[in-house]
């Protein structure tokens, strides 16, 4: 088996389309030998733990609405082409996601880090809830096959929160600068919403299956 490790913020489009991208890979090749490991990168560390309006966190982080409107076609485009549906006019806030990081972590214990994941993928970019809200996260883990009530009492304190932290902290330090980033095998970094036939072909590799190159030669 081969460890993938995904760096990754619930709030990011490209994170969701990049799963959308290695989700197909995985299912085209059911015999891969990858086990997946999500880990924690805020793209707002600095976030209020509030969150904030998402009109004022866009005309703040883009300098000006035409500008996010200019960034966020071009998001809805690759999304769309992926087969994702946004309701951008749903996202009403924009959340701090440390509390979201902490489910993701208290996920892997569980083996639930896939399903909590895409559980958040869906809430924000679909359904509109405020994956800041501990009341909807611990709905979102119990969604997911998760305790909610445990996963409530957990958030109501301060378990893992300096831990995720350091981790997403270490991840910088590390050079890490934004996500997706994808790790493999604890050798190769990846970074981006990787088109389905790129990990097509890690996998093949891994394999040892002969690639076919332009030109028809192995």
């Amino acid at each position: 088996m081969v460890r993938l490790d995904i760096l990754s913020d619930p709030i990011c489009p490209w994170c969701l389309i990049g799963k959308t991208h290695l989700d197909r890979a995985l299912e085209a090749r059911p015999d891969h030998p990858f086990v997946v490991a999500w880990h924690p990168f805020q793209l707002n560390p600095d976030m209020p733990e509030g969150g904030m309006d998402r009109r004022d966190y866009l005309s703040h982080k883009f300098g000006g609405r035409e500008r996010a409107a200019e960034v966020y076609a071009r998001i809805d485009a690759a999304a769309r082409e992926a087969g994702i549906e946004i309701d951008w006019s749903a996202i009403r806030r924009t959340p701090n996601t440390l509390d979201a990081h902490r489910l993701i972590h208290w996920a892997g214990v569980e083996h639930r880090q896939g399903p909590v994941v895409d559980a958040l993928f869906a809430a924000y970019f679909r359904q509109g809830r405020d994956i800041g809200d501990p009341e909807v996260l611990a709905a979102i883990a119990g969604e997911a096959g998760m305790d909610a009530g445990a996963v409530a009492r957990l958030l109501a304190s301060d378990a893992d929160r300096a831990d995720v932290a350091a981790r997403d902290a270490n991840a910088r330090e590390k050079g890490v600068t934004g996500v997706p980033t994808f790790i493999v095998g604890d050798r190769h970094a990846v970074s981006g919403a990787q088109p389905p036939d790129l990990w097509e072909r890690v996998i093949d590799e891994l394999a040892g299956t002969p690639q076919t190159h332009p030109g028809g030669t192995a």
